[in-house]
């Protein structure tokens, strides 16, 4: 499994950041990683949409879900078994959202060890991941912009994704709490403790942290990539719901 992973996900990938380099004029690593965090996140867009779609197909058939569960709220056994023949009835897979779930984080994994591993290497370029196309170029410019070491943690970088991260999860938090909100009135029903939105208030505080920690004790060129892929998934996110509320006008 590993070498499958090293040699159809991991080493297309480094070939690629090493072409992207080579390729940038003024040979700015930092910038190459930019970019190949730009075209990853793009390839993985059909994904991210169809986990959308997903999500927000369960979203619509929360109201009868609710009722459901309010219904048998004393009786867990048939409160399960009415679930699972709603979402039948609906052709629902509550789990059809998992795989582009799943997909998106091997391709984060690969990119996050792809950057360990140059990083860790001293910014010297392994031979035998190279295609015989890609040229080597040794031992890469460490100096992003001029001024932050890609080598070295970098603590303003490492904030700015931090942010980035807060930002995100604040987004879904708002998005949540506007469709729960409207679930309860058409339910007109008192909810059950939502589960989903304590986790996400948990996460929005510790998911900046971690970002935050991992930031100040790795690379600056790991921070980089979690900073731009982040802004991205949140510039999608604005995009989506633009999209979602001018459907529902």
């Amino acid at each position: 499994m590993s070498t499958i992973f090293h040699e159809v996900i991991y080493q297309p990938i480094y070939n690629i950041l090493i072409l992207l380099y080579n390729i940038i004029p003024g040979g700015d690593f930092g910038i190459a990683i930019i970019v190949l965090t730009i075209l990853l996140k793009s390839v993985l867009i059909p994904l991210s949409k169809k986990q959308i779609q997903s999500q927000k197909r369960m979203q619509e058939i929360q109201p009868r879900l609710k009722e459901i569960q309010l219904k048998y709220k004393n009786d867990k056994e048939t409160q399960t078994k009415e679930v699972m023949k709603f979402y039948k009835e609906n052709k629902v897979n509550p789990f059809s959202g998992c795989f582009p779930i799943i997909v998106q984080l091997i391709f984060l994994i690969a990119i996050y060890r792809v950057i360990i591993n140059i990083s860790d290497a001293e910014l010297i370029i392994a031979e035998k991941d190279l295609y015989s196309f890609v040229e080597n170029p040794g031992q890469i410019q460490h100096m992003f912009i001029g001024i932050v070491d890609l080598l070295k943690p970098s603590i303003p970088i490492a904030v700015l994704a931090a942010a980035a991260q807060f930002w995100q999860t604040k987004l879904m938090m708002n998005k949540k709490k506007r469709d729960s909100n409207n679930i309860e009135k058409k339910t007109e029903k008192p909810g059950e403790p939502d589960f989903s939105e304590i986790m996400n208030k948990q996460m929005m505080i510790l998911g900046p942290a971690l970002t935050l920690f991992i930031g100040i004790k790795f690379a600056a060129a790991l921070s980089i990539y979690w900073l731009f892929s982040t802004l991205f998934a949140v510039a999608q996110q604005i995009y989506v719901f633009k999209k979602e509320k001018e459907l529902n006008k």
